[in-house]
């Protein structure tokens, strides 16, 4: 291979890109971005599941990223009933319904099951469907339609 300088899109690894999408199905989140020398590559999920998407842009110059401070949420939460929380698996805004005049995707005292889909978290104008991670009943819904919610904030109660 020559030894030429190659442009940062050039770059891109296909191992790094497949390892980037075996993370998403691995842990359910929507979508990833790693930053390497330069590089910054996103790998995302459409609604569907069905494909994977990888974006590379070169930064105009280095980033430093500030230190993210815990969310206090554990300490200032109320006592939620006991069961499994279902988690936010990102920073968004929360939709406890497909559109503003549907019916919510759950109810309080509703059976789930596994795989079905809780509610939405909308990032970046991509809405991301919050599945349920086991079948079970639902015992509690934290989250508030239409409000902001933060990576690993509890939405929802399974028992």
């Amino acid at each position: 291979m020559p030894s030429s300088p190659k442009a940062p899109a050039e770059q891109i690894d296909a191992r790094l890109v497949r390892r980037l999408a075996g993370i998403l199905n691995d842990t359910g989140l929507s979508e990833i971005e790693v930053e390497h020398d330069g590089l910054r590559i996103r790998v995302a999920r459409t609604l569907t599941a069905a494909a994977s998407v990888a974006v590379a842009a070169p930064l105009p110059a280095p980033v430093v990223a500030a230190p993210v401070a815990e969310a206090p949420a554990a300490a200032a939460a109320p006592a939620v009933a006991a069961g499994d929380a279902v988690k936010s698996p990102m920073v968004g805004t929360v939709y406890l319904q497909p559109q503003p005049d549907a019916p919510s995707f759950i109810k309080v005292g509703d059976t789930v099951s596994e795989g079905q889909t809780l509610m939405i978290v909308e990032a970046m104008k991509t809405m991301n469907p919050i599945p349920a991670p086991r079948a079970g009943k639902v015992l509690e819904i934290l989250a508030v339609n239409g409000q902001p919610v933060e990576f690993g904030e509890p939405l929802a109660i399974i028992g």
